[in-house]
């Protein structure tokens, strides 16, 4: 579902070009569960907005279901999010003038999907919010923001998920709420889930864990028979 093929980034800044990611080469199978671990500043958040198409590599290549990211350009890019793709951010990201049943409907509209108010009604039911979609991002606690987001992504049946800290501004409480929905969701659809954390827990319960450190992929390891199969 995505192939990495030594990609870098590089940066401009007053002294010149600084390289914050270094060659980069990984798979990751259809339906798969990868957690990207590491210190802050070790390029996390950076590699997972590059296999999202959400920016660009400076060489290597990149390819989500088969279709070759590094040679899109935004619009192309754009519409192979919309198509394949959902996200999940650490501050929801919600829009603030929308109720919860109307965020959810944006990206069930931009791809046309049908019937999309009866389409968010029901993932909002699925993520336990079906009395809450009246309500404004404002109206609705940390978690239940977050499982908004979370209806958002899995709206239009993305093939790939990536998901960036999504319990890092979560109560212990709810971040176990929001992991089991996670992969709950995740099974229900067959969706490939990649996500970046701090929550060494949260990234245990992925089959896979790559380890970056410095720009570098430096580890990837398996916690589970399926994954080491």
């Amino acid at each position: 579902m995505i192939k990495t093929n030594n990609i870098i980034k590089t940066v401009s800044t007053s002294e010149g070009q600084l390289q914050i990611l270094q060659p980069i080469s990984f798979t990751v199978a259809a339906g798969e569960s990868v957690a990207i671990i590491g210190a802050s500043g070790s390029g996390k958040s950076t590699l997972l907005g590059l296999l999202a198409g959400l920016d660009t590599v400076s060489s290597g290549e990149i390819f989500l279901d088969e279709q070759p990211l590094h040679n899109m350009d935004e619009e192309e890019r754009a519409a192979l999010r919309g198509a394949k793709v959902g996200f999940i951010f650490q501050s929801f990201m919600l829009v603030p003038s929308l109720t919860a049943l109307e965020n959810i409907m944006l990206p069930a509209e931009i791809t046309g999907l049908a019937n999309p108010k009866q389409a968010a009604q029901e993932v909002l039911e699925k993520v336990g919010l079906g009395h809450r979609g009246e309500h404004y991002p404002n109206q609705l606690s940390g978690g239940e923001q977050q499982r908004v987001a979370i209806a958002r992504a899995f709206i239009t049946k993305p093939k790939i998920l990536f998901a960036d800290e999504p319990t890092g501004n979560l109560d212990a409480e709810n971040s176990k709420n929001v992991e089991e929905l996670l992969f709950a969701l995740n099974a229900e659809q067959g969706t490939t889930l990649v996500l970046v954390t701090h929550d060494n827990e949260l990234a245990q319960k992925c089959q896979r864990q790559l380890t970056m450190t410095a720009g570098e992929l430096v580890e990837i390891s398996a916690h589970s028979e399926e994954a080491s199969a």
